[in-house]
């Protein structure tokens, strides 16, 4: 199979190449994936880099690639819940960094698969199981219910907009930090928009002078402002800010979780969740794809597709 690859730890996306790769061997309980289209995101490149090598080995050459949407085209022993066959999406993390989805075929623990409703397509499919599974287990996490205000800081990003729609369609008031160009955009999604920056908490107040209920960080370095505007009995998690946790609050790191994965995917084929993509790009421009990721300026996902 055609996958593509680094061999070491390094910054340099035109270290990404493209080769043939043995089929990979299929476990009991998992599926062969045929892949269509996988997502790109930021872990992808700050994993290559070995900014995580603390958490998580690497056996070179490393397959990058954490999403995935395709149809199975096996399956391992003793694995019921599917059928050659099957269109399905997965978060496909695994335990060691090595076989991802940004290739031709992956294998994927059944437990961490989702079949794929006809109504979404591939690319929001591809897209959608890390960045939807991460603000959905925050938003589970704190507890959002309706009737709740919700401050999400990066709003418009590709958490941050999947966390707003799933907000809205609980039945939460959502207010949504991000810069001016990005307002009607979160408009249109169902938030309020907040401009960053100087005096965001007084604009916060403005609109919520008794606080808001939850605060969801998915940027990080916001802690002072969720504290200044939580109300009293408030919840608050963030994605990138370790030290919420002495303050109240919880860390969150998605886990591969098939079931988590079918909610969304339903939530999607129902009209309550879209994912905006930016940009396709084939298996051969991997490297495009992490040089567009890093400037920071995407809204919306990136998606490799074959």
């Amino acid at each position: 199979m055609r996958a593509a690859t680094y061999d070491r730890y390094t910054a340099d996306d035109n270290d990404v190449r493209v080769r043939d790769l043995p089929t990979p061997k299929l476990f009991p309980g998992s599926v062969l994936i045929e892949v269509r289209a996988a997502g790109v995101n930021p872990v992808d490149w700050k994993l290559m880099s070995g900014a995580l090598d603390g958490l998580i080995d690497a056996v070179f050459p490393v397959i990058p690639g954490w999403d995935v949407a395709g149809t199975v085209v096996d399956t391992g022993l003793d694995t019921p819940e599917f059928s050659v066959g099957d269109d399905v999406l997965a978060y496909a993390r695994k335990d060691v960094l090595q076989a991802g989805t940004f290739a031709e075929l992956v294998a994927v623990a059944a437990a961490h698969v989702a079949l794929k409703p006809a109504e979404l397509p591939w690319e929001q499919a591809g897209a959608l199981p890390l960045a939807g599974g991460t603000a959905l287990r925050t938003l589970d996490l704190l507890e959002v219910t309706a009737g709740d205000t919700v401050l999400i800081h990066a709003a418009a990003g590709g958490v941050g907009s999947l966390g707003v729609q799933i907000a809205t369609a609980r039945g939460a008031r959502v207010l949504g930090t991000a810069s001016q160009k990005n307002h009607d955009y979160l408009r249109d999604l169902g938030a309020e928009p907040v401009e960053y920056g100087d005096g965001v908490v007084e604009r916060i107040r403005e609109l919520a002078p008794e606080g808001v209920q939850a605060v969801a960080d998915f940027v990080g370095g916001q802690l002072d402002t969720t504290l200044a505007v939580l109300a009293p009995g408030g919840r608050h998690a963030s994605v990138a800010d370790n030290s919420v946790a002495e303050h109240g609050g919880q860390n969150v790191w998605v886990r591969p979780d098939g079931t988590q994965t079918q909610r969304l995917a339903d939530l999607a084929a129902e009209g309550n969740l879209t994912v905006p993509i930016a940009r396709t790009f084939s298996l051969d421009e991997v490297p495009e794809a992490f040089a567009a990721g890093r400037t920071g300026h995407t809204r919306g996902k990136n998606v490799i597709v074959l």
